[in-house]
């Protein structure tokens, strides 16, 4: 990662709230451009509202500057179609409209990159004729995730893709993400620290709707035990096996 390059996604000083609640306060950070940049934190501290603001869901305010341009007065539909691709926490799929129908209704560039999309989801392809609804939460994830890949775009914002799935899609999930990463800078919400492990070169936390800790090396972080007890309530190692543990400290809401 070459961290002299400017960022292609830099935050300063936003702040966000919803329903006249402060949920996110003077959150500062850069996305590199280039790498998988994870948004960590224990649950309800405002990561997923911290997305949200960036391309304008809540209300927020501050400065958000996409490839050194600010985009924080702009409606959403427009900070997308800038290039800031989005991948919601809950899919949110049109769940009466087949994989094919959600796909043709993502596409906003003249040559939207199907290829790759079949590449990446080849089960989607056999499923193009099904309703979205009736697939399982894994495919779902797949449709949310090709939707945002068939389009060029400046940066990904991924907010808490392997949330709920088995651990093979997990691994699928990871493995599409890490390929896309190949083309385009990611901001990566994500709880599973083994996929963080896997994917991420940097961390920013966040902790009380603020940033605790911003720019460190994901590996460095990750083997830091006290750090990570203390920003995110977990307990993390590596067994025999190889994989990531992570016993988390008592979750408070979403």
């Amino acid at each position: 990662m070459n961290t002299d390059a400017a960022p292609i996604l830099r935050v300063s000083g936003l702040s966000a709230s919803i329903g006249g609640q402060q949920v996110v306060e003077d959150v500062s950070f850069d996305v590199p451009g280039t790498g998988v940049t994870a948004l960590l934190g224990r649950n309800g501290v405002g990561k997923t509202s911290t997305i949200k603001a960036i391309i304008g869901l809540i209300s927020r305010t501050g400065e958000v500057r996409l490839g050194g341009e600010r985009i924080d007065g702009a409606e959403t539909h427009r900070i997308i179609s800038r290039g800031v691709g989005y991948v919601p926490e809950d899919r949110e799929v049109f769940s009466r409209l087949t994989v094919a129908e959600n796909l043709r209704l993502a596409e906003r560039d003249e040559h939207p990159r199907r290829q790759l999309v079949e590449d990446l989801f080849p089960d989607l392809v056999k499923r193009s004729a099904q309703m979205a609804g009736t697939l399982s939460g894994g495919q779902q994830q797949m449709v949310s995730l090709a939707r945002a890949l068939l389009n060029i775009n400046k940066v990904l914002l991924v907010d808490e893709p392997t949330k709920g799935l088995a651990p093979k899609i997990v691994q699928e999930v990871a493995e599409a993400l890490a390929e896309a990463a190949r083309t385009v800078p990611v901001l990566l919400v994500e709880q599973n620290l083994a996929v963080v492990r896997q994917l991420a070169s940097s961390v920013t936390v966040l902790s009380g709707g603020r940033v605790a800790l911003t720019g460190m090396d994901a590996g460095a972080f990750l083997d830091d035990t006290g750090l990570n007890h203390r920003l995110l309530g977990v307990h993390t190692g590596t067994p025999a096996d190889g994989t990531e543990s992570a016993q988390a400290a008592p979750r408070k809401g979403a």
